[in-house]
């Protein structure tokens, strides 16, 4: 099946690896251009080289939490490519830590990146965006269910999704769909970091495993598959979901 994506521009934060820098191959494969962004500017060099098309890829270093990195990546998709046709907005993982612990200064921190610079993006991509232009945030199964010891993601991320579906309704009369996607245990960095943070990983991922319906891990590439699509004109009727990435593992309808 042609995705519609050949020529179309879209920005991608969090993207110099794991899920963002997943949807970044599958996107590049399919003949879109891309801006790839994260916070190390040696982490994005090294993700344009990887990708190997330097006529579609640009890298910008940028974090979100910088009130002016939205305006940014945004100028830079235009001054390159001339056009942007949508956004997927990934931030990294608040610290690991439970509601009750964390410090003003950090949920002060963690609320300003991943909430208000994720609400950024999206704002000033949808100024720049033409018809049939989409944005996705990239969010986590804490969506529909808490999980233990993330209190700041199990704080953020739903809010997010509230956005994404207000966002949805505001911008659809314009052609421009907004969506979320709830990755589950998928094998990133990310994840790895928190079976370690069990102090025992082997364990943590075999219970993590069997609470799978499908016994497994997700891979990195089988996110990226699912969000270049939503992202494509091949998705043209669907806005305002959250998708689950996750193997079947979120148990809610």
């Amino acid at each position: 099946m042609d995705l519609g994506l050949a020529d179309r521009v879209y920005v991608l934060t969090g993207a110099s690896r794991g899920l963002g820098y997943a949807t970044a191959e599958c996107l590049v494969a399919d003949g879109a251009n891309v801006v790839v962004s994260a916070r190390s500017p040696e982490g994005v060099t090294a993700a344009v080289e990887r990708l190997g098309a330097p006529e579609r890829v640009i890298g910008v270093a940028a974090d979100l939490g910088d009130p002016l990195a939205a305006e940014r990546l945004v100028a830079a998709a235009r001054e390159r490519f001339g056009r942007i046709d949508g956004a997927l907005i990934s931030v990294g993982g608040p610290p690991r830590a439970s509601a009750t612990t964390v410090e003003d200064a950090q949920w002060r921190e963690s609320f300003e990146t991943v909430f208000l610079g994720s609400v950024r993006l999206a704002r000033d991509a949808a100024e720049a965006i033409g018809r049939d232009g989409a944005i996705g945030f990239v969010l986590s199964t804490s969506v529909r269910s808490p999980i233990p010891g993330l209190g700041l993601s199990n704080a953020l991320r739903p809010g997010l999704a509230g956005v994404a579906k207000e966002m949805a309704d505001e911008y659809g009369p314009r052609g421009i769909r907004v969506f979320s996607l709830l990755p589950g245990r998928i094998l990133t960095d990310r994840n790895q970091e928190l079976f370690a943070a069990t102090g025992d990983p082997e364990r943590a991922r075999r219970e993590a495993e069997a609470a799978i319906p499908l016994g497994r891990l997700g891979e990195p590439a089988e996110f990226g598959r699912v969000a270049a699509f939503l992202l494509s004109p091949a998705a043209s009727y669907l806005t305002g979901l959250s998708v689950p990435v996750d193997g079947g593992a979120v148990r809610s309808l």
